[in-house]
């Protein structure tokens, strides 16, 4: 039984070594993924902060904080 038991281990042990794949980013793809996300980040705050939208969001907080709705 105890050999039965071993043969089996090897068995599962050499197959998650053959199974295993590339399953993380590399730092090219984390330098990527920042620099898209530093971009997104810089286009909404420039959206948030033009004059047009600021005028709607204040509306917006006056109507709420006076009860109007």
């Amino acid at each position: 039984m105890y050999k039965a038991v071993r043969a089996r281990l090897r068995a599962l042990v050499c197959g998650k070594r053959r199974g295993r794949g590339d399953g993380g980013m590399v730092t090219s793809e984390y330098a990527t993924g920042i620099v898209a996300v530093v971009g997104f980040a810089v286009l909404l705050y420039q959206v948030l902060t033009s004059d047009s939208v600021r005028a709607l969001l204040e509306d917006i907080v006056k109507k709420a904080l006076s009860g109007q709705m």
